[in-house]
């Protein structure tokens, strides 16, 4: 039966049932889409052949009975529609299930998440946060030197990191997704239309979701503030800040700021609340450097912004599987998302690199 796999699609390609009956000619009604996704009819090949083809996918993953399902999400603000969180919750699962469909095709040696020794943790304060940064640190041997790749350094733990064109007020979103075999992965998406150094601090906002446990009592603002605490003190551990600028200071100057975007991987703002955290400069003092980031519109979008980091395992375990040829250019094609023209091309222009002749 092809109803929930058509279901996760379609939701994943943002369409509601009209759109997707728009999307193939109308060869069917949303109606009867409706009753493929509950199972109480079967689309015959002609139309299930379409449905594939308006959703990007292949169709056999519409018969395909799936490996994960979403446990637990959060998300960094208030969705504006049910519809949106459906849509955003599915793009994930089906970004996930690819992942690890080229890790089961290589029965390659993943890196499966565990916590580290003494986490979860409970905080109850914006200090205890804090604290929790300085021993994660420590457990994950980081020393006090900044990451210079968090979405490199994260992968490598067994977190999955997408990226996905979300609006604008989305930062990121995390989720615990549990794999048909029991296990529960942590997955972090965040918004590929971002700059560096906002992906940068919504990586480390999710990941202090993941490792925090904070009281259920407390509300969304006081719980967005603890990981917010976290990601600071995650990115930007006090020695190497305070090293930098000194221990206590009136004022900082733009120069200054902006001089300490590119060392740490982290925006101008955030740092100036690093900086206001740690009473390194006092309320006056952050108060006038942020009127001034107003004065100069730099609130919503900074300058001198940061090369995005993006995830690039899963690329190269596709290409891995690609060159050993456990998989076939057309299922390089459909993991990768790309068109198979696309993908000759790629290889190609990758072989010219390499003086390779693929004739």
């Amino acid at each position: 039966m092809v109803g929930k796999r058509l279901n996760l699609a379609r939701r994943a390609a943002g369409l509601s049932l009209r759109d997707l009956a728009d999307k193939i000619d109308n060869q069917v009604t949303a109606q009867a889409i409706a009753k493929y996704e509950h199972d109480e009819m079967m689309p015959n090949s002609q139309v299930l052949m379409a449905l594939a083809g308006a959703l990007g996918v292949s169709e056999e993953f519409l018969f395909s009975p799936g490996k994960i399902e979403l446990a637990a999400a959060e998300f960094r603000k208030e969705l504006t529609s049910e519809r949106q969180e459906a849509t955003l919750e599915a793009r994930v699962l089906a970004e996930v299930e690819r992942y690890l469909e080229i890790e089961d095709i290589l029965a390659t040696n993943s890196a499966y998440w565990q916590f580290p020794a003494g986490f979860p943790i409970h905080v109850r304060s914006q200090e205890q946060a804090e604290d929790a940064a300085v021993k994660l640190r420590k457990e994950w041997d980081l020393g006090s030197d900044p990451i210079p790749n968090l979405v490199e350094f994260l992968e490598e733990r067994g977190i999955k990191v997408v990226c996905l064109p979300l609006p604008d007020e989305i930062s990121g979103m995390m989720c615990w997704v549990k794999h048909s075999n029991g296990t529960k992965i942590p997955v972090i998406a965040v918004n590929e239309n971002h700059d560096g150094e906002r992906r940068r601090f919504s990586l480390a906002h999710e990941l202090g979701h993941i490792v925090l446990v904070i009281p259920t009592v407390v509300d969304d603002k006081t719980k967005e503030g603890f990981c917010h605490r976290f990601a600071g003190a995650f990115l930007i551990p006090f020695e190497t800040l305070v090293a930098k600028i000194g221990r206590h200071r009136r004022t900082l100057s733009m120069e200054e700021i902006f001089a300490l975007k590119p060392v740490f991987g982290a925006s101008a703002q955030a740092l100036t609340y690093r900086c206001k955290d740690l009473s390194i400069i006092n309320d006056a003092g952050y108060r006038g450097l942020f009127k001034e980031f107003n004065r100069r519109g730099w609130r919503k979008k900074e300058p001198f912004p940061l090369q995005a980091e993006k995830p690039v395992r899963f690329g190269r375990l596709c290409w891995q599987a690609l060159s050993e040829q456990c998989i076939s250019e057309s299922k390089a094609s459909e993991l990768l998302q790309v068109p198979i023209r696309g993908l000759d091309q790629r290889l190609h222009e990758i072989a010219g690199i390499a003086g390779l002749d693929l004739q």
